[in-house]
């Protein structure tokens, strides 16, 4: 989450991958390359600033910290702890993030003092009343999905590898995922999510990526945009700071209740 939704997808500057073959199999060489570069940060935390807006404009705004570890062999374990306003405050969300098997999620919910399981087939449901669905929230893993190079294309002069993916887990909400990787940096500069009809239903556009410890790219800004429903979520990350010594420990159900 900041391998939060498709941030699995960011990395260092280096020479772009040279790969040739059928396109599913350049498609995963990309995704695993982009995979390849975000490897070894150890764990991250960071302050969000989450801002709704509905279709005719208007505006709410959350608090939000991050806390992310990074799991050798399996998938990211994250925990989203609200802090403001005041009536979700100290609602928390922990992912355990898989490749092939599926995700495990946990909800607190303060006023209840309740821990809450999301079940698999409510994942592409909306976080918080957000355009973010569960699924979003997991670290990508390449084991996800599926792949196939479409084409070499642009997005605003940036020279891109656009791929498709489609998820693995039958319960998904997208029936695939279009992603624009910058051949440069192997960023995420655009994703397109169909849903399971077939139809565009969101876009998901990260920008003002900073670079950390001299290879972690991260975006400070990411916007998603329904197109069915007109609404959207922008994020606005601040305070990144890595290798902090976070554990397992620190990542776990009872630790949802202890956030604030």
């Amino acid at each position: 989450m900041n391998r939060f939704v498709p941030l699995a997808l960011v990395a260092a500057l280096v020479p772009a991958l040279a790969v040739a073959g059928p396109a599913e199999d350049k498609g995963l060489e990309i995704a695993k390359e982009a995979d390849r570069r975000d490897t070894g940060f150890g764990d991250t935390t960071a302050d969000m600033i989450m801002i709704l807006r509905n279709k005719r404009g208007q505006e709410s705004k959350r608090e939000i910290e991050i806390r992310t570890l990074e799991v050798k062999g399996d998938g990211d374990k994250s925990l989203t702890v609200f802090h403001s306003p005041r009536d979700v405050r100290g609602t928390a969300l922990l992912t355990y993030s898989h490749g092939v098997a599926p995700d495990d999620q946990w909800l607190y919910l303060p006023a209840l003092r309740r821990v809450k399981r999301i079940a698999s087939n409510n994942k592409s449901g909306p976080f918080m009343g957000s355009e973010f669905a569960y699924e979003d929230l997991s670290s990508q893993e390449v084991e996800k999905y599926k792949y196939k190079y479409i084409k070499d294309d642009e997005i605003a002069d940036v020279a891109c590898f656009l791929i498709e993916r489609y998820p693995v887990d039958k319960d998904s909400g997208y029936t695939k995922q279009q992603v624009w990787l910058d051949k440069d940096e192997y960023r995420a500069r655009k994703i397109d999510y169909y849903d399971r009809k077939g139809q565009l239903l969101k876009t998901f556009t990260p920008t003002e990526y900073k670079q950390f410890l001299g290879k972690y790219w991260r975006a400070h800004k990411m916007m998603m945009v329904n197109h069915q429903n007109g609404k959207s979520t922008e994020l606005i990350w601040s305070n990144f700071k890595f290798k902090n010594g976070l554990k397992d420990s620190d990542f776990t159900r009872t630790r949802l209740t202890q956030v604030l």
